[in-house]
């Protein structure tokens, strides 16, 4: 099932998040595409706080230096942040099939850079687009029917 998504400031972004963080189930993961900018971040940040992982709305951040940040809630949540690997293999190094279990949750930023290492998995896919300075098109595809937006 694919869903579109306009929203209009980053609180909406934040919100947004939540509400479908709160749905998850464990075993997702999640490929999150976009330009540098379009929300990312801010979205991860509301679907950690759905899972509800305590205080994380400022303690969420893109792992792009240590490439991976973990968090704890409902359910275990890692954040990848793809955009400095350069190749399949570092992603794989990283230790992702590790991260995939049923009581888990994974968050890929940048997943545009390493989608050909999700073939044979199903995960959902979220790309972000800037519309204006504070306006974020969302579009989700491969949504499970269990979530309902």
């Amino acid at each position: 099932m694919d869903f579109n998504l306009t929203t209009n400031s980053p609180e909406e972004t934040l919100e947004f998040g939540r509400r479908f963080g709160t749905q998850l189930r464990g075993g997702e993961v999640i490929a999150l595409c976009g330009p540098l900018g379009s929300g990312k971040t801010h979205l991860i940040k509301g679907i950690v706080e759905g899972l509800g992982a305590e205080g994380t709305a400022n303690e969420v951040t893109s792992p792009t230096f240590v490439l991976v940040n973990e968090y704890t809630g409902r359910l275990d949540v890692f954040h990848v942040d793809a955009y400095r690997l350069d190749s399949m293999e570092q992603f794989e190094q990283i230790g992702f099939d590790d991260y995939c279990y049923p009581g888990s949750v994974v968050l890929i930023e940048w997943a545009d850079k390493i989608i050909k290492a999700l073939t044979g998995i199903s995960y959902i896919k979220i790309e972000l687009a800037h519309l204006n300075e504070s306006t974020r098109s969302i579009h989700i595809s491969n949504l499970p029917d269990y979530i309902r937006l």
